[in-house]
């Protein structure tokens, strides 16, 4: 009698009350259940483009992937439990953790994200502001309500092998895309200062750039100052094509122009510009991101392949 109380101390109150504890933790766990699968689902499927925006938020230069690969395995093991009702509460206690985490990393770099989108879901674009902080409050008093009114976890032994499984498909999925991209090739041709143009000899940096915007002129500018060599430079402006030449110009960056945007990112997909690739003989070396345009980078990583002087 003593172990079967111990079990129900989370569900304390008449029967009627502890009935509607349970509808109530039932309902916010699949509610926050969902949030979680469809950002897990996005950042495991699809690492690099949604490491490009982490980086963008102020994780570190390089990590975005890896960071993106294992926030979403976290996020989908926490939908998973979330879903289980015996496994509920350890879904709530993870998911109150990482909503605790987001709400800290935005509050904490909250005066350089201002004002941008956060992208934290596919399909739904949520403004950095104080807006912000009441969705994700929602979030977590979800979680909170899931943790309070769920029974408690006696096995972990399913929640592990449960992560054990999910780091092994996040893993696959990473492997997979990092060869998709490393393996991409150049189109053969691609239009070139009005001319049909093999990109696919030697060593070629593609430059995507949005002539209107300042991270893009500040790179472009600092490009500019590099010792290139023998490599080439093409430059494609991903909006305005008609101010390409005076972006050029203004930024002093010597570069052929190609307006076939459409074609270049199918093959290279990205973010948001600036961004780059970088091709020995059609054949992707490194990519850029527009979190890496920030001199002294990529000038270290361009020197090491042998693309700068």
């Amino acid at each position: 009698m003593f172990r079967i109380q111990l079990k129900k101390t989370v569900q304390t109150g008449t029967p009627e009350q502890v009935v509607w504890k349970r509808r109530a933790a039932a309902t916010a766990a699949i509610l926050l259940g969902l949030i979680f699968l469809i950002s897990g689902a996005w950042k495991v499927l699809s690492p690099f483009k949604t490491g490009e925006l982490l980086e963008q938020a102020q994780v570190p230069s390089g990590l975005g992937a890896l960071g993106a690969a294992a926030l979403g395995t976290l996020e989908l093991l926490t939908a998973a439990l979330l879903f289980t009702p015996r496994f509920r509460r350890l879904g709530a206690l993870i998911g109150s953790a990482l909503m605790i985490f987001f709400m800290s990393w935005i509050g904490y770099y909250y005066h350089v994200l201002v004002g941008r989108e956060c992208s934290c879901f596919p399909l739904i674009k949520r403004t950095v502001g104080p807006g912000f902080f009441i969705s994700d409050g929602i979030f977590l008093l979800l979680g909170v309500i899931a943790f309070a009114w769920s029974r408690r976890v006696e096995n972990f032994r399913v929640p592990a092998i449960a992560f054990m499984a999910l780091v092994i498909f996040a893993g696959s999925s990473f492997w997979v895309n990092a060869a998709e991209r490393k393996g991409a090739q150049v189109p053969v041709p691609v239009i070139v200062d009005g001319k049909p143009t093999d990109l696919s000899n030697g060593k070629v940096l593609l430059f995507f750039y949005d002539p209107s915007c300042m991270h893009c002129d500040a790179a472009s500018k600092f490009m500019s100052t590099l010792n290139w060599g023998n490599t080439k430079i093409v430059a494609i402006p991903t909006v305005n094509p008609q101010w390409a030449a005076d972006f050029l110009r203004d930024t002093h960056l010597r570069a052929s122009t190609s307006l076939e945007y459409e074609k270049l990112k199918k093959a290279f997909p990205f973010v948001d510009p600036p961004f780059g690739v970088a091709l020995e003989n059609g054949r992707v070396d490194e990519t850029f991101n527009q979190a890496q345009f920030n001199s002294p980078s990529p000038a270290p990583e361009l020197k090491k392949l042998g693309f700068i002087k």
